[in-house]
């Protein structure tokens, strides 16, 4: 077997680091959000009530993956994108719109927020800390 070296991952920004936490844990709560909507039946007539679960745990993955590909260059506008998406879910229940409201918030901190320390920071590797045990 052959064991070629990876090159070490480039250090993530703060903005990054936050914005994969706040979508990991949205990503639970849309699927309890499509739980909800199967629960409360709330999709319209015609339309079975199981594809609530369906689009919930369809939203869930699209954050999970948007989350562990953060330092992609396209993953913000994603993040961004499904926000909306989950706002949308609020025409089914109006529930929903005060969580997207929540998360949206965090997001738009985490994204935008975190850019904004990450620009005051000196550039260059971290300082090194010195323990008491040093």
């Amino acid at each position: 077997m052959s064991t070629t070296a990876r090159a070490p991952r480039a250090p993530r920004t703060l903005a990054q680091k936050l914005g994969s936490v706040v979508l990991g844990f949205e990503s639970i709560v849309a699927l309890l959000a499509g739980l909800t909507v199967f629960g409360l039946k709330a999709l319209p007539a015609g339309i079975a009530p199981w594809w609530g679960i369906v689009a919930g745990v369809v939203v869930a993955i699209a954050l999970v993956v948007v989350a562990g590909a953060i330092t992609k260059p396209w993953a913000l506008a994603a993040g961004w994108a499904l926000q909306g998406v989950i706002m949308l879910g609020g025409l089914l229940v109006p529930a929903i719109v005060f969580v997207a409201l929540i998360f949206g918030g965090m997001w738009g901190y985490a994204t935008i927020g975190g850019a904004r320390i990450d620009r005051q920071r000196p550039a260059g590797p971290p300082a090194q800390t010195h323990t008491e045990s040093e």
